[in-house]
């Protein structure tokens, strides 16, 4: 079992594993009174330095499951959230991410909540982590324990380069207004 982060923290990915490149991001969830669809979306926004993509291609969810770098494929929509371990995985290269690109902000939105009246509040044991694709080891997990009532849409972590080393900082950051609100955030036109 890997480090275990409290929302702020940051460690580094590849100080002390200077040949990690495949990485797998492992989010999982459970429900916790709430009975019928209920659709948690993980996501990926592949940004520049001003913290913005450089085209709608950057971000890579259900609906565009692979960077055009193949960088970062999204493995699936799991539309349920059932079961035990990962709910959602995305792989990502790290040696094939653009020079020109920064950070990896790694989201989840709940589909359809402002209809369903669903919120993050209604989900429990949230958590994200990093393995090593290649030894399947866990590196990192930063179980998410904080209380989103409102909320519709989480930035649940960054993976960030720099000076040439790839960190990762658990945010835990909630936001009204689900997917939309974050592609306006990350610079996507999502109307």
């Amino acid at each position: 079992m890997g480090v275990s982060l409290s929302k702020g923290e940051r460690v580094s990915l590849t100080k002390d594993r200077p040949s990690l490149n495949k990485i797998l991001i492992g989010l999982g969830w459970d429900l916790n009174r709430y009975e019928g669809d209920f659709d948690l979306d993980a996501s990926v926004f592949l940004t520049k330095a001003n913290g913005k993509v450089g085209h709608d291609k950057d971000f890579v969810f259900y609906g565009n499951l692979e960077h055009p770098t193949k960088s970062i494929v999204h493995t699936g929509d799991n539309r349920t959230g059932e079961g035990n371990g990962d709910d959602e995985v995305i792989k990502v290269k790290l040696n094939n991410i653009p020079t020109d690109y920064t950070n990896i902000v790694v989201a989840v939105t709940i589909y359809d909540a402002q209809t369903r009246l669903q919120n993050f509040g209604m989900v429990d044991n949230a958590y994200i982590r990093i393995i090593d694709e290649e030894t399947n080891e866990e590196l990192l997990r930063y179980d998410l324990s904080e209380d989103f009532s409102t909320e519709t849409a989480l930035v649940v972590a960054e993976i960030y380069k720099h000076n040439g080393e790839w960190k990762f900082k658990a945010v835990g950051s909630g936001y009204n207004g689900g997917l939309q609100t974050l592609c306006s955030r990350y610079g996507i036109d999502a109307e």
